[in-house]
């Protein structure tokens, strides 16, 4: 099974891809969509239409089985959290619109899945990643280590909640 964690954000998305080779978990790729350039403020509409556009292209060359995707937390600021919503909405809409089932999980969950311990930092989990999928260097920026994070918690069977599909423990992993 080939999963695509992806990290929602306004100005960087980040995308990683797990998947499995003779019984352990590997990276397959991962990065970022950058919305935005340095010094310079594109209109939403066109950020997103970047965005969608580069996430189907991912999943057109990689083919994923499933997208995970991390659920919303809450947010003081309303702009923040509105510009927020718009690009998860375009991560859903790109998903359904290559005919891929999705799945959420919260960042506790997440960060419960590959770390063991809920509150852990960005460290943490980019070390946890870096371990789990066997890598050379702690992956870079965060946004990706964060999606391949949640591709992780999907390969792991979804954290607490539990979802369809192979479940994978730390002790596979590191075969």
């Amino acid at each position: 099974m080939l999963v695509m964690g992806i990290d929602p954000g306004s100005l960087v998305t980040g995308y990683g891809l797990v998947g499995e080779e003779g019984g352990r978990l590997i990276s397959v790729d991962y990065g970022v969509i950058r919305l935005q350039e340095r010094g310079h403020t594109d209109a939403i509409a066109v950020r997103l239409k970047v965005l969608f556009d580069g996430l189907c292209g991912i999943i057109r060359r990689y083919s994923p089985d499933v997208v995970a995707v991390e659920s919303v937390f809450l947010s003081a600021n309303v702009k923040s959290a509105l510009t927020l919503g718009h690009v998860r909405g375009v991560v859903l809409l790109s998903a359904a619109s290559e005919g891929l089932p999705l799945v959420e999980y919260s960042p506790l969950e997440v960060k419960k899945a590959v770390t063991g311990y809920g509150r852990a930092d960005k460290h943490q989990i980019q070390a946890m990643v870096k371990t789990l999928l066997n890598l050379d260097r702690v992956p870079e920026p965060h946004d990706a280590a964060d999606a391949l994070a949640i591709a992780l918690c999907r390969a792991f069977g979804g954290g607490a909640r539990g979802r369809r599909g192979r479940r994978w423990s730390a002790a596979e992993v590191k075969r």
